[in-house]
């Protein structure tokens, strides 16, 4: 019985960078992004003004290419590239 999201249960290798927020792999990408997302709000990360950008610490710049601050739309991209 396939499904649609296949995609995203299947599990992932996980950079040493991400593992650092999100905890050693492999897991799925929808727990990779669980994960993110309950670190993000644990650090209080989250623009108050604006909720889809993210202020990264020095742990997330590392995932982020180093960039400072990132929204919730270009996280995912630049996560994906420490997914294999």
């Amino acid at each position: 019985m396939a499904t649609s999201n296949s995609a995203f249960m299947k599990p992932m290798n996980i950079s040493d960078e991400l593992a650092v927020i999100v905890g050693k792999g492999p897991m799925p990408r929808s727990e990779v992004v669980k994960k993110l997302w309950v670190y993000i709000k644990k650090n209080g990360l989250q623009d108050p003004k604006n909720k889809r950008n993210i202020d990264a610490d020095a742990d997330l710049q590392k995932v982020f290419g180093g960039k400072k601050t990132v929204n919730m739309f270009e996280m995912t991209k630049l996560v994906s590239k420490h997914l294999s």
